[in-house]
């Protein structure tokens, strides 16, 4: 059996979450309501609900690591750290390549729509640094990538995991950036052996992301999208 039935059963309680959005529609039509505050509230709720039903699924395994008795918590902390500016590399490499080889335009519609929610709804901000991260890692790298892993190499897992998480956020445009980070939190797994390395790696990048975006005017942010868009133009003739 290539998947054991409780993470069958974490993979359809996200699956579920992730689709639970198409609820709200009818309320939002049908009804006056703060549409923008319903949709975060709901979102909060379902991704904490998820949470809550992937580690009771997972249980077993929560306890084996928190009861552990040598926990190495140092490593893990010294990893995490390691985790970060290891994606901050891999986020270099690949705007890069997709700017000036591949001509993709700068910036993420994805983030720019969480942002944009997150200045809305502040609360919004828990899903992007805490309860998203860690749903994330345990379903893409503990679960997918760890599964395909132990049939095939690590490559191959860790791009099919990638594949899987960019579809998820519908942003293919930038599928090498999805590839590469996939990579780096799929290898502090592997060589840590511990899923809490990749998720506090995770947990820290989002929430300095969230900081840095929310701390800046949406214009100045536009404005820095289209210089650098300029220097494409001019580097690779549009």
């Amino acid at each position: 059996m290539l998947l054991s039935k409780n993470y069958i059963y974490v993979l359809i309680t996200y699956i579920l979450m992730q689709l639970s959005s198409y609820i709200l529609l009818p309320i939002i039509y049908f009804f006056e309501v703060d549409r923008t505050m319903l949709a975060v509230s709901w979102s909060v709720f379902s991704f904490t609900a998820a949470l809550l039903v992937t580690m009771y699924l997972l249980r077993d395994e929560v306890k084996s690591v928190w009861f552990a008795r040598d926990k190495k918590i140092g490593s893990i902390l010294l990893w995490s750290l390691v985790g970060i500016f290891l994606v901050y590399f891999a986020q270099i490499i690949a705007i890069l390549i997709e700017t000036f080889l591949l001509g993709i335009k700068p910036g993420s519609q994805n983030t720019l729509d969480l942002m944009n929610v997150a200045r809305a709804a502040p609360i919004f901000i828990i899903i992007i640094s805490v309860l998203g991260p860690i749903l994330e890692e345990v379903v893409f790298r503990k679960i997918i990538f760890g599964s395909i892993y132990k049939r095939t190499n690590f490559f191959i897992a860790a791009i099919a995991s990638a594949l899987v998480f960019a579809a998820v956020h519908n942003d293919f445009s930038h599928l090498l950036t999805y590839t590469l980070i996939g990579i780096v939190f799929a290898f502090l797994y592997v060589h840590t052996k511990r899923i809490i390395v990749p998720i506090i790696a995770h947990m820290a990048i989002n929430t300095y992301a969230v900081i840095g975006q929310l701390s800046m005017d949406p214009e100045e942010i536009e404005k820095m999208l289209d210089q650098l868009e300029q220097l494409q133009f001019i580097l690779i003739g549009g």
